[in-house]
């Protein structure tokens, strides 16, 4: 029974981490080192639950809720506004066929400056392409503050980037 579970849980684990890992990288502002942690504490929380995974609808969804709590509970340490300077960190991402590597350092650094909640909320609605609820679900807020976090975190965006992307990042 426990060979099972584990080789579930590995089979989940190697689906799930380059997704988890890029999702992560996008909240942390393109911090790899940071991202890497969170997807381990992750994939740890999401280890002890497995024996109860089949109450779980998603196990794909719910470990994403996952990350993003632990990213929230990280920022509201003491010690998460400790950043290093001087580079870029390495990209967190591989790029895709077409991608510009100056836009995408725009846009990290464009969301390292919003706050941990909004580029939260930026991530799950329109990286991960969830609905109001499930990123409301996911933040443990209501769907109202959601919007409103959304609507507010996109103005000051637009406003760090802004009247035109091409413009700002150099194109």
């Amino acid at each position: 029974m426990r060979q099972v579970r584990r080789e579930g849980f590995r089979e989940f684990a190697e689906g799930r981490s380059g997704p988890l890992y890029r999702s992560a990288c996008l909240l942390t502002s393109g911090d790899t080192h940071l991202a890497e942690d969170l997807v381990q504490e992750t994939l740890g929380r999401m280890y002890l639950l497995w024996g109860r995974i089949s109450r779980i609808d998603n196990p794909a969804a719910y470990a994403q809720t996952v990350l993003v709590r632990a990213f929230l509970t990280h920022q509201r340490r003491r010690s998460a506004g400790e950043r290093p300077v001087g580079e870029f960190p390495e990209p967190g991402a591989p790029t895709t066929g077409g991608s510009d590597p100056a836009l995408r350092l725009t846009l990290l650094e464009a969301l390292g400056r919003l706050a941990p909640k909004d580029r939260a909320v930026l991530v799950l609605r329109y990286w991960e392409d969830r609905s109001v609820e499930e990123t409301a679900d996911a933040m443990n807020a209501s769907s109202a503050a959601v919007r409103t976090r959304t609507t507010r975190a996109l103005v000051r965006l637009r406003e760090q980037l802004g009247g035109s992307l091409s413009e700002f990042a150099g194109l």
